[in-house]
Parts: C-alpha cells; sequence; structure tokens
C-alpha cells in the first residue's frame, strides 16, 4: 500500500543514491537515474528496460533522457506509431511495443506478433530473417514506402541483443520502487537488513559498511558485551 508518488523516494533515486536497491544499484545504472531525473514509476519502468544489451548498445538511453527532459524533440517516423510509442517519447523501448508496431504498420495477427517477439527473444536468426522480409512487405503494402519500411525494421535489430518485456519490467520496477522507498524512510532499518543479508561476502560487507558511514550511519565494531549474532 505504499504511495508511487513518494518525493523522498524519487529523490533518492535522482540521487543515484541507490546501493541496495533492487535493480537499480549498478554504477552505470546510478549515472543515467542523475541524468534522467525520475519523477514516476513509468521512468523506472523505462530505465530497467533500456539498461539492457540491446538498447545500450544501439545508444537509446541518451536519446530518451534527452527527449524526457525536453532537449531533444520528440519524432515519429510514421503517424500511426504515436499512440504506441506517446509514452517513450517516441522510442521502442518494450518488446509488447514492437509487437503493436508490426500489427498497426504491417497488419500482423496477434499470432503473427508474437511470433515475431519469439524470434527476437530468443535470438533465432534464421526466423529473424523471414520476420524482416514479411515485416516490410506488410508495411509496404500497407502505403508505407520501402525507405521507411525499412528504417522502421532496423529499430526492431537491438531487440534480437536483449530486449525487455514492459510487464517483467514494471514487475522489478515495483520491487525497485519499494526498496527505494525503505531506503528513503527507514535508512539504519534498511541497511541493517543489507548487512545481515550479505554477511558471508566480506568484500561486499566492507563496502556495505562505507556505504553506511557516508550516510552517518556509524558501525560499531565487535563488541563481546554489547554484539549480537546479527547487525
Amino acid at each position: 500500500e505504499l504511495p508511487l508518488n513518494d518525493q523522498k523516494t524519487f529523490e533518492l533515486l535522482r540521487a543515484g543514491d541507490t546501493t541496495g536497491v533492487f535493480q537499480l544499484e549498478g554504477g552505470g545504472m546510478r549515472r543515467y537515474l542523475k541524468e534522467l531525473e525520475p519523477s514516476s514509476l513509468e521512468d523506472i519502468i523505462a530505465m530497467i528496460s533500456l539498461y539492457r544489451p540491446g538498447t545500450l548498445d544501439a545508444g537509446m538511453v541518451p536519446h530518451y533522457i534527452s527527449r524526457k527532459l525536453g532537449k531533444e524533440k520528440v519524432t515519429y517516423l510514421h503517424p500511426k506509431l504515436e499512440p504506441i510509442l506517446n509514452k517513450t517519447y517516441g522510442i521502442m523501448v518494450y518488446q509488447e511495443q514492437l509487437m503493436e508496431v508490426a500489427r498497426a504498420l504491417a497488419g500482423f495477427t496477434f499470432s503473427e506478433a508474437d511470433t515475431l517477439r519469439k524470434a527476437v527473444g530468443k535470438k533465432i536468426w534464421s526466423l529473424l530473417q523471414e520476420q524482416e522480409e514479411k515485416l516490410v512487405k506488410g508495411m509496404i503494402k500497407n502505403g508505407i514506402d520501402s525507405h521507411k519500411a525499412k528504417e522502421i525494421w532496423q529499430w526492431f535489430e537491438p531487440f534480437a541483443r536483449y530486449g525487455f518485456n514492459r510487464s517483467h519490467a514494471a514487475c522489478y520496477a515495483i520491487i525497485g520502487y519499494e526498496t527505494a522507498y525503505l531506503k528513503a524512510h527507514f535508512r539504519v532499518e534498511f541497511m541493517a537488513s543489507l548487512l545481515n543479508a550479505e554477511v558471508s561476502d566480506i568484500d561486499r560487507i566492507a563496502f556495505l559498511i562505507n556505504e553506511s558511514k557516508k550516510s552517518g550511519i556509524e558501525i560499531l565494531p565487535p563488541d563481546i558485551n554489547k554484539s549480537f549474532v546479527n547487525f
């Protein structure tokens, strides 16, 4: 029942203060969170999806951030793409969008769009080549010129190197947001829980003790008169 618009939580995310926050604690992810300045759960869902090999290699993260912050104009290669891509500023981020584009622009059925998703998701190269031909032909048949149809297909290619589905990302984002909320509001308890969870990893413990000190949390040394089994 946590509120999904808690400003203290979003301040923590915007600061990249995400050690221990599910899916959001890597160095690169922290840097992008600071640049993105997330203000809604939608931003977390998108960031979790964009921080994947295919979309990273294709350079989609900086474009998404620039468009979100109004530094880059949001454009659509075809008017039919706007209702599909407007939440992600004209950038194809999710497998579900890929399927919708195939249906709206190339006349794919639900079943055909799912076959395309499988070809992309499972990196089946022979099937991908078939799907490229089918998709481009479908778009041309629907009145899209061949150059633009091939340009739209190029959006699909990064997904073959690892594209994420929105439903999965949304589940991750909820857990990420919840852990960020706990850290923002109950930092001492949160860090104690993290230390206990990682107690068998000495390097991680050393890192977490330093992170705690940065937050002004004192970690006392072992003391035969005061210590318990756990932190």
